[in-house]
């Protein structure tokens, strides 16, 4: 387990509550790439399965959280664009 990988993690993970809060209180996908976000999570997932498969600790919780923050924004991602079309 290092330090810095925790960290990084940490940081990386305080920003995804503040996006979810942004996507769910504007209603607008505006400045959101959903491949971006595909992106990320294939990039938590990657980190996940080198966890399982290399050293398991207890890190592997944290990239399965920003996964889960980040699948979430996803989730808004298109319910907002839903609701984009129904406005049009």
């Amino acid at each position: 387990m290092s330090v810095f990988e925790i960290i990084m993690l940490l940081c990386f993970g305080a920003a995804w509550p503040v996006s979810l809060w942004k996507s769910w209180t504007s209603r607008t996908n505006s400045g959101k790439s959903v491949v971006f976000l595909f992106v990320i999570v294939v990039g938590y997932a990657a980190g996940i399965v080198h966890k399982l498969l290399n050293s398991r600790d207890p890190v592997t919780f944290l990239y399965a959280l920003n996964m889960l923050m980040v699948s979430a924004d996803i989730v808004l991602w298109f319910r907002n664009e839903r609701l984009a079309r129904r406005a049009a």
